[in-house]
């Protein structure tokens, strides 16, 4: 592998906030800071930041260390310095090292068992992952001793971790992209659904060690056969089809999740930490041409994993750390104009969205520090007893449906996921007759015009900013008292959609229950469908 520079590349074009980030940066450094953290949120493009930055270091004639902390983002790293343009060497086993190059991309595990890079004269060290790679023994070696006079650039999806040391006790100061809910209402993150269980994994007798849940301990508590069974049954019947990641407690659930569901006739597989570099690409691509719809994992797709296509996240193990929880809602929230992804879906099992929140409540981020280390309160919430929607603790009725706590609560138990609703998305304020109302018509344009019925979701969130509920496609189309040749009518409507687009008959008999009700629809479409 040449360190040669790349002839004519195409140069990626930055968006307007993220011109205004690497604008920032340089504001910072030129009012005296060395060291910055730079926060962008998963889907935000911090790696095409970074790679502004370092094309802009090497123009200037300035070297540069750029730090990664797994192999997979080695790869990655390089071939985004290749879209600008930019000559590399590495300090990574099984690629080759050119000290000569003015950019170095380095893993601080082979870092640890290199030292000409201990003497090699960094401008400019960014440290990818910051959260992490500023915590290493190398990242600590580099900031207090080699490099002491550096320009310290510290990327991150997310200023706080675990633990008490926290980033604020190493960088200076902070700069920031918009937060989630903005970048939805930018066009450039996809809405988000949410389903949550009512009954979450029991983690009673879970240890917390080194502030997160002790994955011996989930292991006995999520990775039960009758867990297993119920992530397929749910998954069946709210996302069938949609191209799925799962995020699993070890390699072992991982595996029983993708054995589940192929048991259940769905194309799944299994990425680990073992899996060499180009069977990874293999199953990433294999998720990207449909022919794998699961992917499960066990700390792979957390980090560094890039498939926009991607519409269902399975969240199934448990976490106490919001950075993780929301590395992992990103992977989902990327858009996909090319394969017609209209919105994300979180499907939780763990209980992380009642523990950690949405993203889309970030109002901002500020530098932690030890003195100050806990990551932003979220606000205590509460599932309604009738309905399921989770609502802020201190709510006296449910916005859904009226439910009253001033009343003794009914108790209820059920099994299935239920939709949570973050408040950016609540409905106060708004009339919600008319919202539904005028959902029905983009249903009926829909119907009228061919169109698959998921783009109804998708023109009314870029009118209103928020999607709508699924209770809202009963009987939209047709009225509260549709015929059988209506009934037969949309059946064909659907066909032609599934003939178009790929579907399968699980999803024309989702789809065609949610319009005319659950148990409907079976014996309209065959099993040779």
């Amino acid at each position: 592998m040449s360190s040669a520079p790349v002839a004519t590349p195409n140069l990626p074009t930055l968006r307007p906030y993220q011109l205004k980030v690497v604008k920032e940066v340089y504001e910072k450094l030129s009012q005296g800071y060395r060291r910055v953290a730079i926060v962008a949120g998963t889907g935000a493009g911090k790696t095409v930041i970074a790679g502004q930055i370092c094309a802009h270091t090497r123009a200037r004639g300035f070297r540069l260390l750029f730090l990664v902390h797994l192999d997979v983002l080695v790869g990655q790293t390089y071939e985004k310095m290749r879209d600008f343009g930019l000559e590399c060497g590495f300090i990574k086993a099984g690629w080759k090292e050119d000290p000569t190059a003015p950019i170095q991309i380095a893993s601080v595990q082979t870092m640890l068992k290199r030292s000409w890079w201990q003497t090699w004269q960094a401008d400019v060290i960014l440290y990818d992952e910051g959260h992490t790679t500023i915590f290493s023994q190398v990242g600590q070696q580099l900031l207090y001793e080699t490099h002491r006079q550096a320009v310290h650039l510290a990327l991150t999806a997310t200023p706080y971790r675990l633990g008490k040391e926290q980033l604020g006790d190493h960088m200076e100061t902070l700069v920031a992209s918009p937060v989630p809910s903005t970048l939805q209402r930018m066009g450039f993150l996809a809405a988000m659904k949410y389903y949550g269980m009512p009954d979450p994994i029991n983690l009673a007798g879970v240890r917390t060690i080194a502030g997160d849940f002790d994955e011996r301990d989930l292991k006995y508590a999520c990775d039960r056969p009758e867990l297993v069974e119920r992530v397929v049954k749910e998954w069946y019947r709210l996302t069938p089809d949609r191209r799925t990641i799962a995020f699993c407690v070890d390699v072992e659930h991982a595996r029983h999740i993708a054995e589940a569901f192929r048991m259940a006739g769905i194309p799944a597989d299994t990425v680990d930490g073992n899996t060499p570099i180009k069977q990874r690409h293999k199953l990433y691509q294999s998720l990207r041409d449909g022919s794998l719809t699961v992917l499960t994992s066990c700390n792979v797709i957390s980090i560094g994993f890039d498939e926009p296509s991607v519409e269902v996240g399975l969240l199934l193990r448990p976490t106490q750390s919001r950075a993780l929880h929301q590395q992992q809602i990103g992977r989902v929230m990327r858009i996909s104009p090319k394969t017609g992804k209209t919105h994300g879906i979180i499907l939780d099992q763990a209980g992380n969205l009642q523990r950690l929140g949405f993203p889309e409540d970030i109002e901002g981020y500020r530098l932690p520090t030890s003195t100050e280390p806990d990551e932003p309160g979220v606000a205590p919430k509460k599932q309604c007893p009738a309905c399921g929607r989770i609502v802020w603790a201190s709510a006296i009725v449910c916005p859904d449906c009226g439910h009253q706590w001033l009343q003794p609560e009914i108790e209820i138990q059920p099994s299935e996921l239920v939709e949570v609703v973050n408040e950016s998305r609540g409905l106060e304020g708004r009339d919600r007759a008319e919202l539904i109302a005028f959902f029905h018509r983009l249903r009926q344009k829909c119907f009228r015009e061919g169109l698959a019925p998921d783009f109804a979701l998708r023109l009314f969130y870029d009118k209103h900013g928020i999607l709508p509920e699924d209770a809202w496609c009963l009987n939209s189309t047709f009225g509260n008292h549709p015929t059988v040749d209506e009934q037969r009518l949309y059946q064909r409507y659907l066909v032609s959609i599934a003939n178009r687009k790929g579907k399968s008959r699980s999803w024309l008999v989702s789809e065609f229950q949610k319009e005319f009700g659950a148990g409907d629809g079976q014996h309209l479409f065959p099993r040779s469908l």
